[in-house]
């Protein structure tokens, strides 16, 4: 690849003209205060996340206070539960060679899209670290200090957390530069296992290698070739791989490459060899720098502050870091389709990413939805969520027909959308024979309208199902099936059926149709990882899920008693500390104002979010990212707009930024003005649509995705602005 001018000169220090965007971004953002995000080296969407794991650390494998322990090439990034990955672990040491217990104090510890830095202090000497990426490749580069071997422990039995293990294992030494091997992996967020293979190679010959068991405390060094196979089946807390001892009197650098595959070791080498071709550690670092700049270009954000800008540039680069792109990796089954893992979860990610991706990376959402659509094909469902090759755990709905039902009344090309409404039948259709991991459970739900409370996540679920529903019905109309469309768009409205005057939220319902008793709507009815599955709200409180009505706001507006109590009720909600940003039940909350006429509500609740809720610095966001999800809401509360996710039109907020312009593609731009725009002035007075006037305060897609420009006039009061003319709703004003 040819780097533009910009990127070559960054390998002396400078950069031509403005700063790129990438100086922008703070990896660290979230790594702490459960935000799990990866500090470590990748490019977007790749699927190696070469990063350090620490001791105290959650998911992501990393937690500041943590000493470390070596560099993982596989993690995923601001997800809760029990992790995934965390394979093949790297760690540099200096002396003596010594393979247990490996735990260094850091310092000079630095990170930027695309790059890790990290200085580690060992007894043998100070470390430094630096590692870069491919798509399917880990670079690292290691500086020993003079005067002792320089040593790189390779540990293949290395996972992300306990729950995670080690089945089997092989580790070749097959030269003095090379080595290779596999190992099979049980346990994590997935129900299922899977086999990695790599291809590790370096840039000089080993004084010596050999293999080890941390069992047995074994550092069997042999000269040239070593071969060692660990059957892991009776003892998971064995540790093992290989190592390799460099002489460091002339030459202290040491470089590694470490390609990956699902497939073979063999297509491991092809992957390392093509990926990180050379031994360049400073190519291959602009190059990822390169990619993630391109990436961030796709929105150029124009005043606001220097921190909402680093905010807004970091929640971008998070919002195009996962489902991982593997395709030419598909190991489960033979197709020519792209190939995406590791969606963690759509139960989270439908809400603000995905929207997202259809704007600004249209080509990349397609494929995404090409490969779950294929997914369907081969697996017989259209995953909730699907990791290192298995479908689950499936939270809430079946969420993948918002999906498809965003990308249809959206209009992405490229889509088998017959298929796809297949996939979607037999989610409403068939009940699955493994609920808590594809499909649904629909005994209840089609013979009563509800799910009762004989089963597990009745209520969240109801409302879930119903809005699926919906989605359904919107790609069954697209595709001119009329019958099939309003089936479910009258199934859709069986979220009404758990709605309680009385209490005035959604209230769960035995089979009988009597109430639950004892009940509040503040009530939490779960409050750890175990109970969320066994009571009738997933991961909220029924006041936050009474706000769960994406398709039917002002059908929920109607038995409030109208705008007015309709406000008091979100108010309330709001002033008594229930809405929760960092868990995604309730996040459209700020925005349903716009149904009852109250755009400056909206405006209020989102900067004071905004404000609140992101801060620069490693505990900077409210809670697990959740694969970019917290990351993207971010993104479009700060540019003034959000997706209703499965429907064609966007909801128009307060920007926090002068001017956004959002690349389309196709040489198609999308601009977002806000002179004078301000905390004081956050309210819009009045707005113009490509010169036109524009009293209403949501934009159909087909406004947005032909390129324009939306102009907002700011001022420091609430107007009229916006009351009159309400976004699409089920039940009619």
């Amino acid at each position: 690849m040819k780097l533009p001018a910009l990127i070559l000169l960054a390998a002396g220090g400078l950069f031509a003209a403005e700063p790129p965007l990438t100086r922008l971004v703070d990896p660290f953002v979230g790594a702490d205060a459960d935000g799990n995000t990866v500090p470590g080296a990748a490019v977007p969407w790749g699927f190696v996340e070469l990063s350090p794991d620490t001791t105290n650390a959650d998911t992501s494998g990393y937690a500041s206070r943590g000493l470390v322990i070596g560099f993982s090439q596989t993690h995923v990034s601001g997800t809760g539960g029990d992790s995934e990955y965390g394979n093949f672990r790297v760690t540099p040491t200096a002396g003596p060679l010594r393979v247990g217990n490996l735990r260094f104090a850091k310092s000079d510890e630095r990170a930027s899209p695309g790059y890790y830095a990290v200085m580690l202090a060992g007894d043998g000497g100070r470390i430094r670290c630096e590692l870069t990426a491919t798509r399917l490749t880990g670079m690292e580069r290691f500086t020993f200090p003079a005067g002792a071997d320089g040593n790189v422990i390779l540990d293949i039995l290395a996972r992300s957390k306990i729950h995670q293990r080690a089945t089997h294992a092989e580790v070749n030494i097959l030269d003095d530069r090379r080595i290779s091997g596999m190992a099979t992996f049980v346990g994590g967020w997935n129900p299922g296992a899977y086999a990695l293979y790599f291809w590790a190679e370096f840039n000089r010959p080993m004084k010596s290698s050999g293999t080890w068991t941390a069992d047995l405390g074994s550092t069997l060094t042999i000269p040239g070739r070593g071969h060692a196979v660990a059957d892991q089946t009776h003892n998971y807390a064995n540790q093992g791989g290989a190592f390799a001892v460099f002489d460091t009197a002339a030459n202290r650098v040491v470089v590694m490459r470490l390609g990956v595959s699902f497939l073979s070791v063999e297509k491991a080498r092809q992957n390392a060899e093509q990926e990180a071709r050379g031994w360049n550690f400073a190519s291959v670092r602009h190059r990822a720098a390169y990619e993630w700049e391109q990436a961030l270009s796709k929105i150029q954000a124009e005043g606001g502050s220097e921190s909402q800008r680093h905010i807004f540039y970091t929640a971008l680069y998070r919002a195009q870091y996962m489902p991982h792109d593997l395709t030419g990796e598909n190991v489960w089954w033979q197709s020519a389709e792209p190939h995406y893992e590791d969606f963690y979860t759509l139960w989270d990610t439908f809400r603000t990413v995905h929207p997202l991706l259809t704007l600004i990376q249209p080509e990349r959402q397609r494929d995404m939805v090409r490969s779950l659509v294929d997914t369907y094909r081969h697996t017989g469902w259209i995953p909730d969520a699907r990791i290192a090759g298995h479908n689950g755990l499936t939270q809430g709905g079946s969420n993948g027909d918002v999906l498809i039902a965003d990308a249809m009344v959206k209009g992405l090309e490229g889509i088998d959308y017959e298929t796809a409404y297949q996939a979607l039948v037999k989610d409403a259709e068939v009940e699955s024979e493994r609920p808590l991991n594809e499909g649904r459970q629909l005994v209840d739900y089609k013979r009563l309208g509800y799910m009762s409370l004989t089963l597990n996540r009745s209520a969240s679920r109801t409302l879930e199902y119903a809005y699926d529903d919906f989605a359904i019905s919107e790609v069954a109309r697209a595709l001119g099936k009329t019958a099939d469309a309003d089936k479910y768009l009258k199934r859709s409205a069986n979220w009404a059926n758990l709605w309680d005057p009385q209490t005035r939220c959604i209230r769960p319902r035995y089979v009988d149709g009597t109430w639950l008793e004892n009940y509040h709507c503040d009530h939490e009815y779960g409050d750890s990882t175990t109970e969320w599955w066994d009571v009738p709200f997933y991961e909220g409180r029924p006041v936050q899920y009474s706000t769960y009505v994406p398709h039917d706001v002002e059908g929920l507006i109607q038995r409030l008693g109208g705008d007015e109590a309709f406000v008091k009720w979100l108010d309330a909600f709001f002033d008594r500390k229930l809405y929760t940003q960092g868990n995604e039940p309730d996040i459209l909350a700020p925005w349903m104002y716009i149904h009852a006429g109250r755009p400056d509500r909206t405006a209020d609740r989102v900067r004071a979010i905004l404000a609140s809720e992101y801060h620069e610095g490693r505990e900077g966001l409210p809670g697990n990212d959740d694969a970019g999800t917290i990351s993207a809401w971010y993104i479009w509360g700060a540019m003034g707009l959000y997706p209703n996710a499965g429907q064609p039109y966007y909801y128009i907020g307060s920007p926090v930024f002068t001017r956004a312009t959002i690349d389309l593609g196709g040489g198609r731009k999308f601009v977002i003005e806000a002179p004078g725009t301000s905390d004081t002035d956050r309210y819009v007075q009045s707005a113009e649509l490509n010169g036109k006037k524009l009293d209403r305060a949501w934009l159909k897609h087909s406004e947005i995705a032909a390129g324009g420009r939306l102009v907002l006039h700011m001022g420091p009061s609430p107007s009229q602005w916006g009351r009159e003319e309400r976004p699409p709703s089920v039940t009619a004003r």
